[in-house]
């Protein structure tokens, strides 16, 4: 006899506590027969199923189930991979939808949905049950999340975090709380983030995840989490507490929320855990491949993202998860923003050409509740076809690959001066052409993937030896310079010159016009030994290293002097793209100038021989705002870029671009402290040190 099952509603989909008992609704076009399976503590199974079947959704109210069930799917359906589809009871799979996630994945093979070759073997009958994640069901609500900050975007400096690796070594957090949600909410913790000057953090994926195929079969595991389970569950393994993660998630937002400090998700919307045909079958692939996944006409996934499989971004099913999964966390978790991971694949319909308003694109900008979230896409996939910076709509700021990778050259004397003046001054050629803003660039210099601050100065060459890979992995795209010594040394003129570049990266990251973004840990002089891709190293080869060094404690206070000068100089943020228009000064916004102190000339960008760059922003006009929306007016700006290798003599602007120049920054000191910082005169003479950065103020005339 089968179970009593009421029809109940199709959505929202999920499962979800209602009436006496939770409502379950999951979907799949291909499928002939969905069942609901109740898991009990000894892995007892009661399976239900689910008769009704509206718009492609199954779906039914079981009476008696509450929350803390654990459950999973069986489909039984067509099992034909020459066209995608892989249907298999044997296998229980994880509810897209499930707001919680138990269970990790150990094996491989249990989890397989076929036998012999992939696409001509049978399916596999071994039952997955007991060697897979299970969804758990959830009651609403929980901690308030507080007052969303709303920074605005020309205030906003990221610092992009791993939960994990950010608290683990912390030695004011109880141990149990290291590398957890609460380990953010410490008070130790956010009052560093305060002091250096943070208003945003974003955090590595956090969404539900397993190890990867490949991992999975050489007996690693995945340390970032860019291989995504379930997109509506928090990462279990990040709770202090088994199965609270939810809660603890909620106080961190609730805890960064009050200190003011906005939460990015950084999301892997392009693909799954599940990898290529010949991975597992857990959730998406046996659900209903072709309504999930780019496939080609063999069957076979179509890969954009080098992971093995790609969601099809045009796909109705994909398109309702992802915008549900970006509202949940938006509203009922409290989050402020996303950065999708591989966002050009998001944009390839089909696996086609781009498309900046693809089918998913538009749904995300145009929803009521993400249009009002910080929207940051990495503009890029695993194709060269997908190299798209610049080229996403309106709404959309982008992680700024060309300022990287201009400001590393610029400084290890590879360039001349005519892209670094783009990207200083907001990479305009980018991102003007669409109405966007100059905080549309988010500005980097390291991220979690690639080298360190520290060994981007200290490393010509990858050592990923340890990843498991034959130093094979990992770019070799580094456009570092190790300043004449391979690694860590002891020679004192080596170590200096590393921390005189260090600096200049970090201070044309956070002077530059546009969204800075900062690597944790960077600014503590943390290293990874020249691994330029830990996604392996769940270990003190990732982990933050919060000891006291004297050299990390000169980097440290280096970074918060840098923070506080641009949040409180707005000509240094400004909202607006500089456009030479003349201001209330008599001078156009923004001067370039040649080291005898005068303006630079159309000859002189083209000659790639310079090295030395002088940038003048009228700061009398910033067309910054207060929250009242009156204009701020901010002192002038005079900053000094010399990446050659010997020092050189500047002359200081004329009279009519400052009355005098006050020193503010010197990045040959290790704190920045300028030596004299006396002012100097209109027409004077400075010496700017070999791979020098100095940072003058022409105080604004009071009238």
């Amino acid at each position: 006899m089968s179970e009593h099952v009421i029809p109940g509603r199709p959505f929202p989909l999920g499962a979800h506590p209602e009436a006496g008992g939770v409502r379950f609704a999951v979907s799949s076009f291909v499928a002939e027969a969905v069942e609901v399976c109740l898991i009990s503590g000894d892995r007892t199974e009661r399976r239900i199923e689910l008769t009704e079947r509206t718009f492609g959704i199954w779906h039914g109210l079981v009476p008696g189930v509450t929350p803390g069930q654990r459950y999973g799917y069986r489909v039984h359906g067509p099992y034909r991979p020459a066209r995608g589809l892989r249907c298999n009871p044997a296998k229980i799979l994880v509810d897209p939808y499930a707001r919680q996630i138990s269970g990790t994945l150990p094996a491989l093979m249990p989890a397989l949905g076929y036998t012999g070759d992939v696409m001509t073997g049978q399916p596999s009958r071994g039952d997955s049950l007991g060697h897979v994640p299970l969804s758990v069901v959830t009651s609403p609500g929980g901690p308030d999340t507080g007052v969303k900050p709303d920074v605005p975007f020309e205030e906003t400096v990221l610092y992009e975090l791993h939960v994990r690796g950010f608290t683990k070594r912390h030695p004011d957090v109880p141990e149990h709380q290291r590398g957890t949600y609460l380990g953010l909410t410490h008070p130790a913790v956010i009052d560093y983030l305060l002091r250096l000057g943070v208003t945003a953090v974003e955090l590595l994926p956090v969404h539900a995840f397993v190890d990867e195929p490949p991992l999975l079969r050489s007996g690693r595991h995945n340390y970032w989490g860019y291989s995504t389970l379930g997109f509506f569950a928090p990462h279990a393994a990040y709770a202090s507490e088994p199965g609270q993660e939810l809660a603890e998630f909620r106080t961190m937002v609730a805890a960064l929320h009050a200190a003011g400090i906005e939460v990015i998700l950084d999301v892997v919307y392009n693909h799954t855990c599940e990898g290529g045909i010949t991975g597992p079958t857990l959730s998406f692939r046996g659900l209903d491949a072709p309504s999930y996944y780019l496939l080609d006409a063999e069957g076979f996934d179509v890969d954009l993202t080098g992971c093995g499989n790609t969601f099809n971004p045009a796909s109705p099913t994909v398109v309702r998860m992802v915008v549900d999964s970006m509202r949940y966390f938006a509203t009922e978790l409290g989050v402020d923003g996303f950065r999708l991971d591989l966002a050009t694949a998001l944009g390839r319909p089909h696996g086609g050409n781009f498309d900046p308003h693809s089918p998913l694109f538009t749904a995300i900008t145009t929803d009521p509740v993400l249009a009002r979230c910080k929207l940051i896409a990495e503009p890029w996939d695993a194709t060269a076809a997908g190299y798209r910076i610049g080229q996403f709509a309106p709404q959309w700021t982008e992680w700024n690959g060309r300022f990287r990778d201009g400001v590393r050259d610029f400084w290890r004397g590879a360039v001349g001066l005519r892209d670094l003046a783009y990207r200083l001054s907001g990479s305009e050629d980018l991102y003007a052409s669409n109405t966007r803003r100059p905080w549309a660039s988010i500005n980097f210099i390291t991220a979690h993937d690639g080298f360190t601050l520290r060994d981007l100065v200290s490393y010509q060459r990858k050592h990923n030896e340890a990843n498991g890979e034959s130093n094979r992995d990992g770019t070799d795209d580094h456009r570092s310079w190790n300043c004449g010594v391979e690694g860590e040394t002891a020679d004192p003129e080596v170590l200096a010159l590393r921390d005189r570049q260090a600096r200049n990266l970090l201070a044309t990251l956070l002077l530059a016009t546009g969204t800075p973004m900062l690597t944790a840990g960077d600014e503590r002089w943390r290293t990874q030994d020249g691994n330029n891709n830990p996604y392996v190293q769940d270990n003190e080869i990732s982990w933050v290293d919060w000891s006291v060094e004297a050299r990390a404690e000169d980097m440290l206070a280096f970074a918060r002097r840098l923070t506080l000068l641009r949040a409180e100089s707005p000509a240094l943020r400004q909202p607006k793209f500089f456009d030479g228009r003349p201001t209330r000064s008599g001078e156009p916004d923004l001067v370039w100038f040649r080291p005898d102190g005068n303006p630079m000339t159309d000859p002189d960008w083209f000659d790639d021989t310079r090295r030395t760059l002088g940038m003048w922003i009228d700061g009398s006009e910033s067309l910054s705002r207060d929250r009242e929306g009156e204009l701020v007016a901010d002192d002038s700006w005079l900053l000094l870029l010399h990446a050659g290798d010997t020092p050189i003599e500047v002359v200081l602007p004329e009279a009519h671009y400052g009355d005098h120049f006050e020193p503010v920054l010197d990045s040959s000191a290790p704190r920045g402290n300028p030596d004299p910082d006396t002012p100097f005169e209109p027409g004077d003479k400075v010496t700017v040190p070999a791979r020098g950065l100095v940072v003058f103020r022409a105080p604004r005339t009071t009238t």
